[in-house]
Order: structure tokens, then C-alpha cells, then sequence
């Protein structure tokens, strides 16, 4: 997975109270199971595959949405044979990445939709 900031960290860009990030996921490839307690505004722009929004999986494709809650465990999985692109808005100013514990994953992987799909 690739990772570049689009928007807001340039000179000039210092007003700009969020960031516009392009996250890029190889064929087969998957995010980091993590949540956050600042929110996530996903656009889908290149591929498809599924996120995981943590107890339940939704397919994504081109110009797909997705809006992720805070403390929302999530992780995008590149599914076909090109690359799962997408933008991420997120706030200026957020927490880092907190990953699952143990009983984080106990718990996630009482479903049986979410177990057949995470990656740990």
C-alpha cells in the first residue's frame, strides 16, 4: 500500500483544516486493521474491492463513498487485478492509528461475515 498527501500539507495550504490523502492498494493487498477517533471521508477512484467497517464488509468500486466513523476498526482490500485507489479526507489535526488487542480481535472475529475476510 502507497500513501500520499494530496492536499494541505504544500506551502499556502496551512488554512486548510483537513488533508487529501491517495491511498493505493496492489491486487490482493489489504490496509491495516485500525481505527481512529477522528472520522475518515473515503472516495474509491481507480478498481474495487470491499472494505471492512467493523462487523460487516461492503464491496466498493469507482466513485463509491464511504464515510468511517470514529473508533471504527476498518481495513480496504484490493480485490481484481488492478490496484485499489482511493482519496482520504481526514482532519488536520488527528490522533494516530490505534490496532486492534486482543480482545478487539476475539471480538471481530465473533462474526462470521468480518472473520472470513480480516487481515491480522
Amino acid at each position: 500500500i502507497t500513501r500520499q498527501t494530496l492536499m494541505g500539507e504544500g506551502a499556502g495550504e496551512e488554512a486548510l483544516n483537513c488533508l487529501t490523502r491517495y491511498f493505493e492498494v496492489q491486487p490482493g493487498g489489504y490496509s491495516t486493521l485500525e481505527r481512529h477517533e477522528h472520522t475518515h471521508s473515503v472516495v474509491i477512484i481507480r478498481g474495487h474491492g470491499e472494505v471492512i467497517l467493523e462487523d460487516r464488509g461492503e464491496p466498493v468500486a469507482l466513485h463509491d463513498c464511504v464515510y468511517i466513523a470514529p473508533d471504527t476498526f476498518h481495513q480496504f482490500h484490493a480485490l481484481g487485478d488492478e490496484p485499489l485507489g482511493f482519496l482520504c479526507i481526514v482532519d488536520r489535526n488527528r490522533d494516530r492509528p490505534q490496532l486492534p488487542e486482543a480482545e478487539d480481535i476475539n471480538r471481530l472475529f465473533t462474526n462470521a461475515e468480518v472473520a472470513s475476510r480480516l487481515k491480522v
